[in-house]
């Protein structure tokens, strides 16, 4: 199995002539870091798309990959409208409907979660407000646009391995206690959304005890609202509290065997 991270919560999985793409986003402004040089129309293979929930950053390119590659899309209620509403054809959309449902490709399993988005507390909110600043008006349009919707989240069994995406770190306590019940090969764990996301993340890599955890959404993917998050803490917490689990974190672009 090939694991491809494409900056934010993006990730390509191949596996038996097979590609999965999870919340595929690649349109940066200029001051994003690490840069992403490739572009959606760069994208030329995709037989699934499964997307977590409805923001920019997670669904802005999702139309044209899809309408590009024929793959069929996987969202949550709400998502599925605004992917309309931006252009995807209804016949490309599959909402999912029940939490917990199982869709079964031939010998790959994918099942998604009702889940929840994070929290953004009081001083991430203040700091970024003050980033944006004049520009508040400029980007209101790209924030309000694209709406939330059913926060999903994805389980993915194939190749005797099972790998969970989370698009946002907002579950709860429950919902990860339930979800740790499945041995967990790999957890992709973001970490944007929150002061202190270093130990929201790592309380799921504490219920879900993967073998590999891989974090991600820390770039800048599109400053002023956006910011680079230090994943070095994160990694040395998980480091001491649990050092059978080996921490991986891709550089953008970069494939890794699971």
């Amino acid at each position: 199995m090939k694991l491809t991270w494409f900056g934010t919560a993006g990730f390509k999985i191949e596996s038996g002539g097979r590609t999965l793409l999870i919340d595929p986003y690649f349109t940066r402004n200029r001051g994003a870091f690490p840069k992403q040089a490739l572009k959606p129309s760069d994208i030329h293979r995709a037989d699934l798309i499964l997307i977590t929930h409805g923001h920019f950053d997670h669904i802005f390119d999702v139309p044209e990959i899809a309408s590009k590659t024929n793959a069929a899309v996987y969202c949550g209620r709400g998502v599925d409208q605004t992917l309309i509403q931006k252009g995807l054809k209804a016949g490309r959309i599959h909402r999912v409907i029940k939490d917990g449902q199982t869709f079964d490709f031939d010998g790959l399993k994918i099942q998604a979660f009702f889940s929840r988005h994070i929290q953004f507390d009081r001083w991430l909110m203040i700091r970024t407000l003050c980033r944006m600043h004049i520009n508040l008006p400029r980007y209101l349009p790209l924030l309000r646009g694209y709406p939330e919707g059913q926060v999903l989240s994805w389980r993915i069994s194939l190749e005797e391995k099972v790998l969970h995406h989370f698009g946002s770190a907002g579950a709860s306590t429950s919902e990860l206690e339930r979800l740790g019940r499945q041995a967990l090969d790999v957890l992709l764990v973001p970490m944007q959304g929150h002061t202190h996301i270093t130990r929201i993340a790592h309380r799921h890599v504490v219920r879900l005890a993967p073998k590999i955890v891989i974090p991600h959404h820390q770039d800048n993917f599109f400053p002023p609202i956006s910011t680079l998050v230090n994943t070095e803490p994160f990694v040395k917490k998980v480091q001491a509290s649990h050092p059978d689990i080996t921490v991986l974190i891709p550089g953008i672009n970069e494939t890794v065997e699971i």
